[in-house]
């Protein structure tokens, strides 16, 4: 997302907000063209809003991925394909985010449809099914088949969210939505992608992302273009806190560049 209640440019017209964020952060993870293939028009103001080295992670609509399931979805990934193209480069990976049903064995499944989607984009796949996490073969499966396709795997790690029991609505509610499964922190590609969930308190949240900091610092130091999305229960502060992030990885990476100086949204006056 890039537009949030508790954030500093949700007073700016809806048209502007994308603007603000990226003055915070230079990707984001459209998750909205999940649940509808949005218009070029609109896709277009999203490329207007932003400048050519920011990045999208934009996931698959839910038909293709978890109504048909990868096979005979050609029409609504065409569409999708066809609405986003006014992004060019702006879009870094395309996120396949699979359902939890989705086991080993469909794995070939996976395969096929990776084959077949066109070399001018990357793809990232997120998985949910345990297996992949605690099954050496399963696991060993879907990373040569990714790895054939030059795809990456997507971890959403929540282990420091689901290391103590919730203490707030927001915390309650992600417990019973986001999936529990183990940490996973193996780059396959030279773009990792990795979605952390913290928890309300910043503490916790810095304390759990103290591994990735690591992690994202090693894979600049290989040469690797990581991504890291920064989430919290209610993310009512996941922009400060993905800044937070970034500043610590360049405690250990002082190459890396800064991110850019947030943009006020308080009008200009003269006294």
């Amino acid at each position: 997302m890039w537009s949030h209640r508790s954030w500093p440019g949700h007073s700016l017209p809806s048209g502007e907000r994308l603007r603000h964020y990226a003055s915070w952060c230079d990707a984001v993870e459209g998750n909205t063209t999940f649940y509808a293939t949005p218009t070029r028009d609109t896709v277009a103001s999203w490329a207007a809003q932003t400048g050519a080295g920011f990045r999208f992670v934009l996931k698959l609509p839910k038909v293709v991925t978890h109504e048909r399931r990868l096979t005979d979805a050609d029409e609504p990934l065409h569409a999708f394909l066809d609405a986003i193209e006014p992004l060019g480069p702006r879009v870094h990976a395309l996120w396949i985010q699979l359902p939890g049903s989705f086991a080993p064995a469909d794995v070939p499944t996976l395969g096929r449809f990776l084959a077949q989607l066109p070399a001018s984009h990357r793809y990232a796949v997120e998985v949910r099914h345990p297996a992949f996490f605690t099954e050496p073969r399963a696991t060993r499966l879907l990373e040569e088949t990714l790895t054939g396709a030059s795809a990456e795997w997507i971890p959403f790690d929540t282990t420091a969210f689901f290391s103590r029991p919730p203490t707030s609505d927001a915390e309650r509610d992600a417990w019973m939505k986001k999936p529990r499964v183990p940490l996973r922190s193996v780059a396959l590609t030279d773009r990792p992608i990795v979605r952390y969930l913290g928890r309300d308190d910043d503490t916790r949240t810095v304390q759990g992302w103290q591994r990735w900091v690591e992690v994202t610092a090693d894979w600049l130091r290989e040469g690797r273009s990581p991504t890291m999305f920064v989430h919290t229960p209610d993310n009512a502060d996941a922009p400060r806190l993905a800044r937070r992030f970034h500043d610590e990885v360049r405690a250990h990476v002082p190459g890396l560049d800064p991110l850019p100086e947030p943009v006020s949204v308080e009008p200009l006056t003269l006294f």
